[in-house]
């Protein structure tokens, strides 16, 4: 009898010490879970930031990489034209002349009244207006404007936006689907040839 006392002390002894080891067991599996849920998480997350910046640095480049870097605007033609020098950004890729657009903003003073808009592009040929791009010391249209290289264009401002003495214009020039370059056209006390307004 006493025999069998011991034994059955002894297996519930066991029977505890095995419910413990079940238990720790299942809080371990549960920790393992929780974090490779939580590395989960962090690695989609740590992706998506890094498409995200990737496709902001494209944007970036596309923008910095298409635009246009205006040297010099001059007058001309007794006043009347405006001589643009101008090149593309270094790491551009060729763009097409007629893809250069222009917007020739003009302020509402003096005589100045109604649209007081311009615009264009750099490929159009014949007319009053023409505005053909042409490799700075060749003569001919550039139909396509390379990196690395200076072109020209003469703008005719027509109408309302014709120089003026004393008056700042805001001129924007945009390359094909990337940046915009800004800038004000300061004419001074006089619109003679030769005057540099940029």
């Amino acid at each position: 009898m006493v025999k069998n006392m011991k034994n059955e002390k002894t297996n519930e002894n066991r029977d505890e010490l095995a419910a413990i080891g079940i238990g720790a067991m299942i809080v371990f599996i549960a920790l393992i879970l929780v974090a490779a849920v939580a590395a989960a998480v962090i690695i989609q997350t740590a992706e998506k930031l890094q498409q995200n910046a990737q496709s902001t640095g494209e944007d970036t480049t596309d923008m910095m990489a298409g635009k246009i870097f205006i040297n010099s605007v001059v007058l001309t033609n007794g006043g009347a034209d405006l001589y643009m020098t101008f090149e593309l950004a270094p790491g551009s890729d060729s763009l097409a002349a007629s893809d250069v657009e222009y917007n020739l903003i003009c302020l509402d003073v003096g005589a100045r009244t109604g649209a007081l808009t311009q615009v264009g592009n750099f490929g159009v040929a014949g007319g009053i207006t023409a505005t053909v791009a042409s490799e700075l010391g060749t003569a001919g249209a550039a139909g396509t404007l390379e990196p690395a290289k200076t072109y020209t264009v003469t703008i005719t401002p027509t109408g309302n936006c014709a120089p003026q003495v004393n008056t700042d214009d805001t001129y924007v020039v945009q390359a094909g689907g990337g940046g915009f370059t800004y800038e004000v056209l300061k004419y001074g006390g006089s619109v003679n040839a030769g005057d540099v307004v940029v």
